[in-house]
């Protein structure tokens, strides 16, 4: 994706985003290089990248010197310049990460819970998040915390599909889990689906970051997707875009808690592959996903013409190498080119960890973005303890 800014002065908190995310990618990168990416003047960049280094969000180096004149310095991320919190919420559990802004997992903690209540939930999380914000021993230096990110099964507000079955959190409606979760962290909380937080961490720390259009299929617990074009993750008019579990593929096929029968996720989702490895073994149930996987593929060639299609998520690698086997060759689609670059399906090294580095990523880019402000709102916030314990006592839930 290419990203351009602005030379209006209203523009300035999204310039400031704008060359930070340059650095991150393109890193280590001289000013002169990102004014010229970016569009706007090498003075403006040089004001910008000034502040940036002086918030301890970014490192100067500067190379020996060869010839003659001095080098320009070049600039990189600084990875301890700021901290977010991914948290991937699941049917079966909870996993939380401590994540700087390199994209790199400090820390990370997993609590397996069934049948979790948003209060028992919502309880635990925020306790994990109040352990992972602290500095480690040794050092009183408190981490500067941007924000909690929480991916959780979608669809969202659909009232057919939201919260209902064994691949979402049932019983989960109408809790208002971004205002409970903030109050209770005494952090800036986003939200977003895991299927589209899992191709949000691929396309800034993965696969993504040299390939500008790619379909992710998310295999969690359910099944879902999400198309990145030239570096944007479209969520459609509701949020909802990519929602493939819920495609009916198999006429006449299996009930699915949605209303509809023969919805993808029945058969291609973790929840199905161990539902049906009790009757049939994994052996079989690859024999009998391997086909609608391959029909799935093309289907997704077919609409939305993708360079590659990156499968990936919470399934055994193990198992989805022999899926992914299994279901070749592939069916003939618009994706079949003599002059391809990149085979038709790749599976991301990153595995889960993408949805909680996607995660984390949605409070890095709110608290980049102008309408949250934290970037440049100083660092005089209340302590992070002192936040959580005054949001516990005021949250009745």
């Amino acid at each position: 994706m290419e990203l351009k800014g602005t030379n209006q002065e209203y523009g300035r908190p999204y310039n400031r985003r704008i060359v930070l995310e340059t650095i991150r990618l393109q890193g280590p990168i001289a000013r002169g290089e990102i004014a010229k990416r970016v569009s706007l003047t090498v003075q403006t960049v040089s004001t910008i990248t000034r502040e940036l280094e002086e918030q301890g969000f970014l490192l100067g180096s500067r190379e020996v010197r060869k010839l003659r004149g001095y080098p320009p310095t070049t600039l990189t991320i600084n990875p301890d310049g700021g901290y977010a919190i991914g948290v991937h919420l699941t049917p079966r559990g909870i996993d939380v990460a401590l994540i700087n802004l390199s994209g790199e997992i400090v820390r990370r903690i997993r609590r397996k819970l069934s049948r979790m209540t948003p209060k028992t939930a919502l309880g635990v999380i925020a306790d994990l998040v109040e352990g992972l914000a602290e500095p480690p021993p040794g050092n009183h230096k408190r981490r500067r915390m941007l924000g909690v990110g929480l991916a959780m099964p979608g669809p969202f507000d659909v009232e057919s599909m939201s919260f209902v079955g064994p691949t979402t959190l049932e019983g989960w409606q109408g809790v208002p889990i971004r205002d409970h979760l903030a109050a209770m962290t005494g952090l800036p909380t986003f939200i977003e689906s895991d299927h589209a937080s899992a191709a949000l961490g691929e396309r800034l720390y993965g696969i993504g970051r040299n390939v500008g259009d790619f379909y992710y299929i998310y295999f969690g617990v359910g099944l879902g997707g999400c198309m990145v074009q030239d570096g944007a993750i479209l969520r459609g008019g509701h949020g909802n875009a990519g929602e493939i579990g819920h495609l009916p593929l198999v006429p006449d096929g299996e009930p699915c808690p949605c209303g509809n029968a023969g919805c993808l996720e029945r058969y291609l989702s973790c929840e199905a592959m161990e539902r049906r490895a009790r009757d049939i073994g994994i052996e079989g149930w690859i024999a009998e996903a391997a086909p609608l996987l391959r029909r799935a593929i093309a289907v997704t060639e077919n609409l939305f013409d993708p360079q590659t299609i990156v499968i990936g998520g919470i399934v055994p690698p193990d198992v989805l190498s022999r899926l992914l086997a299994a279901a070749e060759p592939l069916l003939h689609s618009v994706a079949e080119r003599a002059a391809r670059k990149l085979p038709r399906v790749m599976r991301p090294p990153s595995g889960e960890d993408a949805v909680l580095r996607g995660a984390a990523s949605l409070a890095v880019s709110g608290a980049l973005s102008p309408r949250f402000g934290l970037l440049f709102a100083g660092d005089d916030e209340p302590e992070l303890d002192h936040a959580v314990a005054r949001a516990k006592a005021e949250t009745r839930m």
